[in-house]
């Protein structure tokens, strides 16, 4: 077969009949064959339309567009730049002009481009630098034909990319913000971005059904659900992951190099993370919900939950189910998912159901646990009651070290009252060791959070702790923290630690590295009250001083140094104790790129007596610290020029920069309801200050030193005046010798003297 012939995937082994001219054709049908036999007919082949359903896009203007994509991916990388900037050449006046000839090009081919496997890319990066007019005229000359391009392998990402830049612009227009349209009375009233969102979803309403399982369609859908209703895109639910592109699709789009606008946009902020949305959003995330438990049976929606393209989808109509408060309803999406939950639990009488297989397969399914995650999450009390006593309680220990069961097991810790919690740490506590062994402490973790919210069972927690590690006398509490900072239990650290100091060969000790997981565990028993954290406090001090400073070195433990400072429930004597162990050795802690962040977070915490007393132990290495590359920033923030030669000056100076600090903490807080844009603007000019603040002094206090007046006839009174005046009134001795130079005549001695010379 010759190679232009060849397709990618699987070799389809066919029999060569197959192949062959049927019999029965009509003669109007037949083609006469030319060529050797082996060559294909064309009505053989694989049908085009599926692949350019709109037509195939012109040579000459996919050669057009790809050096608009060049030109563009060179804008992006801050280069390229085709003009001389000048006083009058501004460089957005000429992208614009390039921009306005390209979407010129691509008017009355969108659809075409979108469907194109080289031009769809071209189209996602253009999308990040239209405006809302231009993004409008785009997704306008769409529509009709979304369902299609929705089920496009290439069109189906433009359409993501177009829905998710079109949250900027639903933004705007919801606050007020308008685009100017042109007057053009041929081609009618060109509809808002707000309406043109809702006119898609009615569009691709009867089909919805069926694009949540399309492999192509699904991503789009997610991101049009993401849109109608942004808490199921917030954070809070932990399934921002379930609105973004696969895997595959992701990692192929991060070598497209970077998508963003290259206009300069500097007054518009940033407007990502609070989108504004009209009303009518709200009602059309609640109507895909109503249709699709219209359309489908109890059946047909589980097979959603179990399928891998369209249990994403479900997991976000759960969500916006629940945030409408339809989840407590019989024959909800929640309902048929749980096998009935729902409804037993309006009978107030039922404690347990019967346990379901298919629920059963969702705790160890890797795709399926998602969506069970988030039935834990937003379920009502009495229905999560029943899914603990009926799928968890009795089968904790074997479900908190399963690969996957064990983060749906840390989701229901979350929301566990504190007779489920005791009873977890029951069952829980002959398995600790299992899950350290196995690298798998969210369980762990998320038990050590919920005794801290609930304030009970916070002595079991930290036992949990010591058991988990293999910690039984007091002793062997020293090591909690490189035990939990590598995952080991403790005979492993022990032998791992005289494995490496019996070797006496020159080949370089591998050090394990510090785990993720056991940063955020210690942090959690941080969090504790005091009479349970101070083991964790104990145990990094008493560590030698080389393992202290790798750990404030390293991006990942150092964050526990961090919640020591910040946690309120840890003492200050603890958090002094702390400060005081790197007394000495702050030089070494501030030459490094984490050490010297986690200088600044010290030095800012401490008060002036300990920050006088690192000052001190820093003035032998100032040269040192000055010529160290990370090192020099903290240098300067301490100032040890002014604390060597005026050391009262220098407390007062930071004694007024704390209570400065704590006053602006206080009275500087920044409402939730500000638009980010004055956020941005008011922190901007607040550093701006402090930074003009901080060179004002340093350079005062330079010319400070330096004279300012100078008298005609004796240079012991060209020092100024406020320096020297400051040491006299201190030092009783000083005012003795500068009373007895004053009382020295200033010209007689001087020719008394001259005379018996010359004499």
């Amino acid at each position: 077969m010759p190679r232009e012939n060849r397709k990618r995937g699987k070799k389809n082994k066919k029999k060569t009949e197959e192949f062959q001219e049927p019999e029965t054709q009509p003669e109007s049908e037949s083609h006469p064959e030319v060529g050797p036999s082996w060559i294909v007919s064309s009505t053989l082949s694989e049908d085009t339309s599926a692949e350019a359903p709109f037509g195939y896009v012109d040579t000459d203007v996919k050669a057009y567009f790809r050096t608009v994509d060049t030109q563009i991916r060179d804008w992006q990388d801050g280069e390229g730049e085709t003009l001389i900037n000048s006083e009058n050449n501004d460089p957005n006046a000429e992208r614009q002009t390039f921009f306005v000839a390209a979407l010129t090009e691509m008017t009355g081919k969108e659809k075409q481009l979108a469907t194109d496997p080289d031009c769809s890319i071209i189209l996602e990066r253009m999308a990040y630098s239209m405006d809302d007019f231009v993004r409008r005229v785009f997704m306008d000359s769409l529509c009709g034909s979304y369902e299609g391009l929705f089920k496009h392998r290439f069109a189906s990402h433009v359409c993501q990319t177009m829905i998710t830049v079109a949250a900027e612009t639903v933004s705007r227009e919801t606050a007020g913000v308008l685009s100017t349209v042109p007057r053009d009375s041929d081609r009618g009233e060109l509809r808002t971005m707000t309406q043109l969102i809702l006119d898609i979803c009615n569009e691709i309403l009867p089909t919805v059904s069926t694009l949540v399982m399309d492999p192509f369609a699904s991503h789009v859908i997610r991101a049009l659900l993401a849109l109608l209703s942004p808490i199921t895109s917030s954070g809070g639910s932990d399934t921002s992951q379930t609105n973004v592109r696969s895997k595959k699709s992701a990692m192929w789009k991060s070598r497209q190099g970077q998508l963003k606008s290259v206009f300069d946009n500097k007054g518009k902020g940033k407007e990502g993370h609070r989108m504004k949305t009209p009303p009518e959003f709200s009602k059309q995330a609640r109507t895909f919900v109503e249709v699709l438990k219209s359309e489908l049976d109890d059946n047909e929606v589980r097979a959603l939950g179990a399928d891998k393209i369209a249990s994403p989808c479900l997991t976000m109509l759960l969500e916006i189910e629940a945030s409408h408060g339809m989840s407590d309803q019989p024959k909800s999406l929640m309902d048929r998912v749980t096998m009935g939950i729902v409804s037993a639990s309006l009978d107030n009488e039922t404690d347990t159901v019967t346990p379901s297989d298919y629920l059963g397969t969702l705790f160890r399914d890797p795709t399926s646990s998602h969506l069970l995650e988030i039935i834990i999450l937003r379920a009502s009390d009495k229905p999560f009651g029943l899914i603990w006593n009926t799928y968890m309680k009795g089968r904790l220990a074997r479900l908190g070290i399963h690969p996957v069961a064990n983060f749906v097991v840390a989701k229901a810790l979350e929301r566990a009252n504190t007779s489920q919690l005791t009873d977890a740490y029951e069952e829980l506590k002959d398995s600790w060791e299992k899950s350290i062994n196995s690298s798998r402490s969210g369980v762990l973790r998320a038990i050590v959070d919920r005794s801290i919210s609930l304030r009970s069972l916070e002595n079991r927690a930290i036992e949990a702790a010591f058991t988990a590690f293999g910690i039984k006398t007091p002793e062997d509490r020293k090591l909690l923290v490189p035990c939990a900072l590598r995952m080991q239990m403790l005979l492993s650290y022990r032998s791992r630690l005289e494995e490496k100091f019996q070797k006496r060969d020159d080949r370089k000790d591998v050090d394990i590295p510090f785990n993720v997981q056991g940063s955020l565990l210690l942090q959690s028993l941080l969090k504790l009250p005091e009479v349970h954290n101070q083991v964790v406090i104990d145990s990094f001090i008493s560590l030698d001083i080389d393992e202290r400073l790798a750990i404030a070195h390293d991006p990942t433990a150092s964050r526990i140094l961090d919640t020591l400072l910040e946690s309120t429930t840890v003492s200050a004597k603890s958090k002094r104790a702390f400060i005081m162990s790197f007394i000495g050795h702050f030089h070494l802690l501030a030459d490094d790129r984490i050490g010297s962040r986690v200088c600044d977070r010290i030095f800012a915490f401490a008060d002036t007596y300990l920050k006088e007393k690192i000052g001190r132990s820093l003035i032998p290495h100032e040269q040192a610290l000055a010529a160290s590359y990370y090192g020099k920033f903290f240098s300067r923030n301490l100032n040890l020029y002014l604390l060597r030669r005026r050391p009262d000056e220098w407390k007062d100076l930071q004694s007024s920069k704390r209570s400065l600090d704590q006053e602006q903490a206080a009275t500087t807080t920044t409402p939730a309801t500000l638009p980010i844009e004055e956020k941005s603007s008011s922190q901007m000019s607040n550093k701006k200050r402090k930074r003009e603040k901080a060179i004002k002094d340093e350079i005062d206090e330079v010319f400070d030193t330096l004279p300012t007046k100078k008298t005609k006839n004796s240079s012991l009174t060209s020092v100024p005046v406020k320096s020297v005046q400051a040491p006299i009134d201190n030092d009783p001795g000083l005012q003795d010798v500068f009373s007895a130079i004053r009382s020295v005549p200033k010209n007689t001695d001087r020719k008394k003297g001259g005379s018996k010379k010359k004499s």
